[in-house]
């Protein structure tokens, strides 16, 4: 019998222990001395409310699934027909094959074909690796079509520091600026989180924030690397989420308006480019035409635990 999520992919160095699926290529489980850093879905279960998927060639949300590049429009598969959008890619259900898989890390990929909506072939690939240091995730794409195509990538990790709610665990996240969206989630605008409760800057309780949020103007240390830590005062565990310099945006979820996980943990989402960026063009990438200069784009993030009482 195969698992909903398809094969599972062991790895394990360092203290940490993880799982990778070949459904969407997900990150189902990741724990650091027996200690789950992350809230993620049993081998018997479908990945439920992304978690732990691939969010490419475009993560988050495109308004009623139509765009237009390269002064031609398109229309892609309405994926989230409650608000009438694309959501999260076309790569979040398909078998990615394995490439290579040892004791510490596990590489896969997927041919992404040319198809209504996005007429362009891209390779995508995915290495999972463990170190002491945590787990480093590195997203790949390369074109393979003769033209530019637009692409974005994220993925979809639900932090967790214990049993929850997530309303007495202190978040720090080095967000200057939010955007600001519409009913149906769709960015209108951007809001300076300075003197509002979306403000992060400095560790506090998320208490009662409700946040389904993208964050950026992330502050970075000298190599670029910006990180969010969520913090359990009581127990002082602490797991912290890094991003590259190629993400921007880093979406935050409490997940208020899913009733069986509402709060449960703290999704805390990686993103090269803010939701509805296929329409905005805000931080969207453009892959060169294969065999060009520019048709490849790599990416990095990782989760780490924090040391007890740190």
């Amino acid at each position: 019998m195969l698992a909903p999520s398809g094969d599972q992919f062991r790895i394990s160095a360092g203290g940490y222990d993880a799982v990778v699926t070949e459904s969407g290529g997900a990150l189902r489980s990741l724990s650091h001395a027996g200690r789950p850093l992350l809230d993620g879905f049993a081998e018997d279960e479908m990945s439920p409310g992304g978690r732990g998927q691939l969010l490419v060639p475009w993560p988050n949300r495109v308004r009623d699934g139509q765009y237009s590049f390269g002064g031609k429009d398109y229309q892609l598969p309405l994926t989230e027909p409650k608000r009438h959008h694309a959501s999260h890619g076309l790569a979040r259900w398909v078998a990615w094959t394995p490439e290579e898989h040892g004791e510490g890390s596990v590489s896969l990929q997927y041919r992404l074909m040319a198809q209504t909506g996005y007429p362009w072939a891209v390779d995508l690939h995915v290495l999972y690796d463990l170190s002491a240091d945590g787990l480093t995730v590195t997203q790949t794409a390369t074109n393979l079509s003769p033209t530019p195509a637009p692409y974005a990538s994220g993925a979809h990790p639900y932090l967790s520091v214990g049993a929850g709610p997530v309303d007495t665990w202190e978040l720090t996240l080095p967000a200057a600026t939010r955007s600001v969206v519409d009913d149906v989630l769709i960015p209108v605008g951007r809001e300076a989180v300075d003197g509002t409760s979306y403000d992060f800057r400095v560790a506090r309780p998320l208490r009662d924030t409700e946040l389904n949020t993208g964050f950026t103007d992330l502050e970075r240390d000298r190599r670029g690397v910006a990180t969010a830590t969520l913090r359990d005062p009581a127990s002082g565990r602490a797991v912290s989420l890094w991003v590259d310099e190629h993400h921007r945006w880093l979406l935050v979820y409490t997940a208020d308006d899913v009733p069986a996980t509402a709060r449960r943990s703290l999704a805390v989402e990686p993103m090269t480019a803010n939701a509805d960026a296929f329409r905005s063009g805000e931080d969207l990438l453009t892959l060169a035409p294969a065999g060009e200069p520019g048709d490849e784009v790599s990416v990095s993030w990782g989760i780490r635990a924090v040391d007890e009482g740190a």
